[in-house]
């Protein structure tokens, strides 16, 4: 995976990832990915997730097929 660092400004769900995972300095990041699907195709995508030092990625989600 490569992984684009690019903190973005503010956080609007930090409230709920600091209660659901706890206290730590969130950031949200974006890279791209060969993703394997159930169906055993592999995409190139573009991935969205929250990290924080001593918690690791929360919630990754695809944004964008590349291919």
């Amino acid at each position: 995976m490569q992984v684009n660092f690019g903190e973005f400004t503010r956080i609007r769900e930090i409230e709920r990832l600091r209660k659901a995972f706890g206290a730590g300095r969130w950031r949200k990041l974006k890279g791209t990915a060969s993703v394997r699907f159930d169906d055993g195709t592999i995409h190139r995508v573009e991935l969205h997730w929250y990290e924080a030092h001593g918690i690791g990625r929360r919630k990754l989600k695809i944004k964008e097929y590349l291919d």
